[in-house]
């Protein structure tokens, strides 16, 4: 499904669904959805380094690909773990361009850092994948600090139904990031598998 032609069609059906915004990989993906759309694009690069545990917009220069691609934000990682080039000039370097800088979080502190270092939008993005196992529901107590920090909170990871989105809105959020329930089919197959065979014939509803 990554292929740019086909992330725009998504991005239109979500429109079309009542979504406000969209978070978008790669620029690629990112120029074909902006071509046929104005809504507000959340864009990041993903890239495996092999210095660096870090994924998420980790050089200078996605900063600025996103920001030629038509991008109104760029978000990056914004975890403590060894990266390439220091958070700060990431930061400055999307502001430079004049567009909104996104931290994409694990953790309460990396948030308050964030703020620290004049981001203007925090994200829950990266709860429970600096390490140790990947808790099954999304982190609304991490939604619920980030939203005492003066910042626009955004809730990502793990909202895979109606009822964990509108539990992040009460929880603070400012906005809900729906990824693999919305854009990833293999994934919602896979949930309605694991529940069939988990489940003997003699406990299934008629």
């Amino acid at each position: 499904m990554d292929q740019p032609k086909i992330v725009a069609a998504f991005a239109l059906a979500a429109l079309d669904g009542g979504a406000v915004g969209l978070r978008i990989q790669g620029v690629a993906n990112l120029v074909a959805v902006r071509a046929v759309t104005d809504a507000p694009i959340i864009g990041i690069v993903k890239v495996d380094l092999p210095e660096s545990p870090v994924r998420i917009t980790p050089l200078l220069e996605h900063v600025t690909e996103l920001a030629e691609a038509g991008a109104d934000i760029v978000a990056i990682d914004a975890t403590d773990r060894h990266r390439p080039v220091p958070i700060e000039q990431l930061v400055g370097a999307i502001h430079d361009n004049g567009i909104i800088a996104m931290a994409d979080c694990a953790t309460a502190a990396q948030a308050w850092q964030s703020v620290e270092l004049g981001f203007d939008v925090l994200g829950s993005t990266l709860s429970g994948h600096i390490g140790g196992p990947i808790p099954e529901g999304p982190d609304l107590e991490l939604v619920s600090r980030m939203a005492s920090m003066g910042r626009f909170v955004v809730a990502e990871g793990r909202y895979q139904s109606p009822k964990d989105a509108r539990a992040a809105i009460r929880s603070g959020a400012d906005a809900v990031v729906v990824g693999s329930a919305i854009t990833r089919p293999e994934h919602i197959t896979s949930w309605f598998v694991a529940a069939i065979q988990g489940t003997p014939k003699s406990e299934m509803p008629i």
